[in-house]
């Protein structure tokens, strides 16, 4: 029966109404970067995008994904404004300080919003999207209509450049910590201030006697909102006002009176009296001053005051006392400090980012590199071309295109691009089974032991990369910290993470791997950067410093994490955490497969942009049968088609300049659904590639290829 040929507007039309529905499927999936960020991220997952000029969240830039992800998931304060529009994105913690503006400026174009500061707020994300540079500033006001009336606010904010995927200015990324109460509390402390001092210049007038000085001064402080207090020349309390009074029965337990003696009210505690008397002798000394100590009894509290201290006159200029004017700056501190936490995890986030997307991409380069190499070097060693001394030669170089393939594997592993298998896991079962492999790789000087526990939850993960990328990988690393022997301890337990914890996780049912050794330990410095990428303790040449970054990555896709704990010759714990899976875990296949081989009849269609690649894959499919049609796109393909070439196997990388493989596949399949279809990816990300496509893994060999063209004819039949 005659095939009718491909026209290029068939094609194209044909791609517009099945596709659709499979492309609103997989971006229902691609919204994992809103998973993670409360009441906001709920409401970003169910809002009708349709009219906000950023669109749905599943076509947004990475840049974009990667920065609201990580804003959800913060405590600070945080807006996106994004692209020319300044299109407002934001957090839990920022949505209470906009008030009623809020749920409306989601999505929406901040000039919708903020028209009343617009002239005052354009400026500002203007010259940062066109310049670069980061604008900062403290207690900034802006006129603001939040509460249905008009209010001058104040803010402590940092607006930075955040950049797109194609390196430009892709919005703006405010940190804002809504300063409006103190600075109104400042004020009006500083009128109080200001009414004191006025008032303590006409003391001539208003002094009598002694006692009369007391009762007037004691009024005075009163009246602020400050905590404000006087001492006499002999440290005994010529007044003090309520807040103050306050202050110190919070953090001692007890209130001062009016005549008592300094040294009387903290005789329990001579250390904190030392500390007082030192900063009042100061004053008392005629100083006047400010400074920021921290005072109380670590029973009660805690906290840090800014204090300023000044003379205390009599109407004839004696010096009489001193008094001072303070204020509990505890939680701005805090807060202060927060803030700095949320922007260098923020920062710290984003250049992880950036370095994953270039492993990928120098990953993704390596393989279709390795790939002709691995290829031929396959195709030699089958054919036993050359002599005994060739023989070496060849399978030397095969070996270290295998070491090369493994690199690639845990820069991947990474930078989360890595393809895993996750699969209920009998986390028991495994750990005991590597203590013997990892017994006989640390060697006599040091004992292993292995500790897990019968009734051990199943946990969702890969085994093989569990085994061998993270069990095996950290056994190596204890063992070269213990070059003089030492205990290893390889354990598995059930853990459930209720609240904050040292691996940042969500509260849940985890199970927790733990490698401990006994060995020579890390320093702070050295255990904050142990999982940078490339970061090493060992010698040149010792280790590619990939090892816990790896990983960590592979902690990280399977929704767990890694932690650390080591100490100067204490020894190094590293603990796995893996989420646990509520199917019960079958068992680990660990039987060789049976060399499948295709029923290799027919035309295969070779795509892909690299001469290399091709000439070696075309290679592999000419000896297992196949007539073979090259092509350097997915464009030219179509073109062989149209010109009457019939395939029976389309071969085809996925990502290519113009068309991609996925869609010449599923192209050509409406038309001949009996085609079968490998699709062939240097990256090891699945996105883009539609489940009902097979899949091969760049770089790979002959067999490899064609267990994965068997397995396509077994599921043909």
């Amino acid at each position: 029966m005659e095939i009718p040929a491909i026209g290029r507007n068939a094609h194209v039309a044909r791609r517009e109404d099945p596709v659709l529905s499979e492309k609103a499927a997989r971006q229902s999936t691609t919204l994992g970067f809103l998973a993670d960020g409360g009441e906001l991220s709920a409401m970003m997952r169910s809002l009708d995008w349709s009219d906000s000029p950023l669109g749905h969240p599943a076509h947004w830039s990475q840049a974009l994904k990667t920065t609201v992800g990580m804003l959800l998931a913060a405590q600070a304060q945080i807006v996106l404004f994004w692209g020319p529009d300044f299109v407002a994105l934001y957090n839990d913690a920022y949505a209470p300080g906009i008030g009623d503006k809020h749920p409306h400026a989601l999505g929406r174009p901040a000039i919708e919003n903020w028209e009343e500061l617009w002239d005052d707020l354009e400026p500002l994300l203007a010259g940062v999207r066109q310049t670069g540079k980061t604008f900062a500033a403290k207690d900034r006001p802006f006129y603001i209509e939040r509460h249905g009336y008009g209010e001058t606010s104040y803010w402590d904010v940092s607006y930075s450049a955040v950049p797109d995927d194609d390196g430009s200015v892709g919005g703006v990324l405010c940190i804002v910590s809504d300063t409006t109460e103190r600075v109104l509390a400042e004020t009006r402390l500083r009128a109080s201030e200001a009414r004191y001092r006025e008032l303590n210049t006409n003391l001539e007038e208003r002094v009598a006697e002694r006692t009369a000085e007391r009762h007037l001064l004691a009024s005075i402080v009163e009246t602020t909102d400050g905590q404000i207090q006087a001492l006499d020349l002999n440290h005994r309390w010529l007044a003090i006002n309520a807040a103050c009074a306050d202050a110190y029965e919070r953090i001692y337990g007890k209130r001062p009176k009016i005549g008592e003696k300094l040294q009387e009210f903290l005789a329990d505690r001579p250390e904190h009296l030392v500390a007082a008397v030192a900063v009042w002798e100061r004053a008392l000394g005629g100083e006047t001053f400010a400074t920021i100590e921290e005072f109380g009894d670590p029973k009660y509290d805690r906290r840090v005051y800014e204090m300023k201290f000044e003379t205390l006159r009599a109407a004839d200029g004696t010096r009489i006392g001193a008094f001072l004017t303070g204020r509990d700056i505890t939680d701005r501190l805090e807060e202060q400090a927060r803030l700095a936490q949320a922007e260098e995890a923020l920062r710290q986030a984003l250049k992880m980012e950036a370095m994953g997307q270039l492993t990928g991409g120098v990953a993704h380069d390596f393989n279709n590199l390795l790939t002709p190499i691995v290829g031929l070097l396959d195709m030699l060693q089958r054919k036993g071309i050359g002599g005994e001394r060739e023989h070496r030669l060849i399978a030397g170089a095969a070996q270290a295109a295998e070491r090369a393939k493994t690199l690639v594997q845990r820069l991947l592993a990474f930078a989360r691009r890595q393809p895993l298998q996750a699969v209920p896991v009998n986390i028991r079962h495994l750990v005991a089974e590597m203590g013997d492999l990892v017994s006989s790789t640390t060697g006599p000087q040091i004992q292993v032991t292995v500790d897990a526990p019968e009734a051990l939850p199943a946990a969702m993960a890969d085994p093989n990369q569990i085994e061998m990328a993270a069990i095996l990988n950290l056994s190596v690393n204890a063992r070269d910290a213990m070059p003089d022997g030492g205990a290893l301890c390889i354990s598995a337990k059930a853990q459930t993470i209720e609240g904050a914890h040292r691996s940042r996780l969500n509260p849940g049912a985890y199970v927790c791997i733990s490698v401990a050794d006994t060995g020579v330990g890390m320093d702070e410095s050295t255990l904050v950067r142990a999982i940078e990428p490339f970061f090493s303790t060992k010698g040149v040449g010792q280790g590619t410093g990939l090892g816990l970054s790896m990983v960590h990555g592979l902690a990280s896709q399977l929704g767990g994490a890694l932690t650390i704990q080591s100490a100067p010759g204490v020894g190094t714990t590293v603990e796995l955490w893996l989420p646990v899976s509520r199917a019960v875990a079958g068992p680990i296949d660990t039987d060789p497969q049976p060399d499948l081989r295709p029923a290799a009849v027919g035309t295969a269609l070779l795509v892909d942009d690299e001469p290399l690649v091709r000439m070696s894959t075309a290679e592999m499919l000419s000896e297992l049968g196949y007539r073979v049609v090259e092509a350097g796109s997915a464009e030219d393909a179509l073109q062989r088609v149209e010109e009457g070439v019939r395939p029976t196997l389309l071969v085809t990388d996925h990502l290519m300049p113009g068309m991609s493989g996925t869609d010449l596949g599923r192209t050509l399949r409406a038309n001949y659904p009996e085609l079968q279809v490998l699709i062939v990816s240097g990256y090891a990300k699945n996105e883009g590639i539609t489940p009902d496509l097979a899949r091969l893994t760049k770089p790979f060999r002959s067999d490899e290829l064609a267990a994965s063209l068997a397995n396509l004819s077994k599921a043909g039949r």
